[in-house]
């Protein structure tokens, strides 16, 4: 069965994306095409980019860059859960995303975005950074407002019009992780 990583790409204090991300995975554990699973970067404190550029899958100097690495390569897809701040991605999720490059590849990769209008800003730059790292993103993503979707900028109160977008996004993930899955396959045999 596909397995599927949740990324929460926010690790300020008080972030709204821990709400977004939970309410990702309880939709998506509801599922019976794939597994699903939180990754919060919070547990993989990565510094700025201390690592050589990675020379091929699995060959790093420190180990939060093997543990990270292992973990990414554990999943068949990706959805990734993004505030926008400043009309751009977090650094620390940009940051994560850089670490590794193997690992990310042939994967399809999903996005749920928050923010003043919907953090589609976000999303585009995440759009060009997963393809450089031959990642296949899926049209469809979830755009949610700060100004409809939370009360007082805070709580998280999707509206259900929100289920469509999300279990479409969902569907696409997997049948592009499942489309990808030879493509992984080769890749893991070759290194």
């Amino acid at each position: 069965m596909l397995k599927i990583g949740i990324i929460l790409g926010s690790t300020r204090p008080n972030r709204n994306g821990e709400q977004v991300a939970k309410w990702v995975l309880d939709i998506a554990s509801r599922r019976d095409d794939a597994t699903f699973e939180l990754i919060d970067l919070r547990d993989h404190p990565l510094p700025h980019l201390d690592e050589p550029l990675p020379p091929s899958l699995g060959q790093y100097q420190h180990d939060h860059t093997k543990q990270w690495a292992a973990t990414i390569a554990a999943f068949d897809g990706i959805v990734i859960v993004t505030p926008e701040y400043n009309h751009g991605i977090p650094g620390s999720l940009k940051n994560a995303m850089d670490f590794i490059y193997a690992e990310w590849n042939n994967k399809a990769v999903g996005f749920v975005s928050y923010g003043g209008v919907g953090g589609v800003r976000a999303v585009e730059q995440l759009r060009l950074v997963a393809g450089e790292l031959q990642m296949a993103d899926v049209r469809q993503q979830v755009t949610l407002s700060m100004i409809t979707e939370f009360e007082n900028f805070s709580v998280f109160k999707p509206g259900d019009y929100n289920l469509s977008a999300l279990n479409t996004m969902l569907d696409q993930v997997i049948a592009w992780s499942t489309a990808l899955a030879p493509l992984r396959s080769a890749s893991s045999v070759a290194t």
